[in-house]
């Protein structure tokens, strides 16, 4: 897989230890500041998100079920659900980036998602570089004895548990000073 990105909404701020970027939604800016709680994980497609959830130090990601899409209205209210429901403290949305890294049309779509994000919830939304989710969830999926039909309506939930476990990761690597290797599209 590529070089993450963590970024947040807002703010941005380049982190020199590392060639990550974060920007933050969060008052603070950074959210290694913030108090531990759910984080919650989304792939956002134009007919489904998937959606997953962090246990509540911020470790593991687990899959909820998926949300296919109605309208912003009832997308947003299925995610205040959710919100209340795992007393979630942020939300990552995956970034889609072309191969090269470089941002497209979808990549802006996904930023005034996150936007509309952080005016509706208030919390720290963070953008996570998506690159290759969906085909590592598909990858992982078809080690399964699932049915194809069963393994199409899992891959946005197993993207998202990805892109929440990627960023946990990250973030804990960071708040302790290790670097995690990155590399380029394989």
């Amino acid at each position: 897989m590529g070089a993450h990105i963590i970024r947040s909404v807002n703010s941005e701020q380049k982190d020199p230890a590392s060639n990550q970027t974060e920007q933050s939604h969060s008052p603070g800016g950074n959210a290694r500041n913030l108090p531990v709680g759910r984080i919650l994980g989304l792939d956002v497609g134009s007919r489904r998100i998937g959606v997953a959830v962090s246990d509540p130090l911020g470790i593991t990601a687990q899959g909820l079920e998926t949300l296919q899409r109605r309208n912003k209205r009832y997308d947003f209210e299925y995610l205040q659900r959710v919100i209340q429901e795992y007393d979630v403290r942020e939300i990552v949305v995956g970034l889609p980036l072309r191969m090269s890294g470089a941002e497209g049309i979808q990549s802006d779509k996904m930023q005034g998602f996150a936007e509309d994000l952080h005016k509706r919830f208030r919390l720290p939304i963070h953008l996570w570089d998506e690159r290759l989710s969906s085909a590592e969830a598909n990858r992982l999926l078809r080690e399964t004895d699932l049915s194809i039909e069963k393994r199409a309506k899992a891959v946005d939930r197993m993207a998202a548990v990805l892109i929440l476990q990627g960023w946990m990761e990250q973030r804990a690597a960071a708040a302790s000073g290790f670097q995690l290797p990155t590399s380029g599209p394989e």
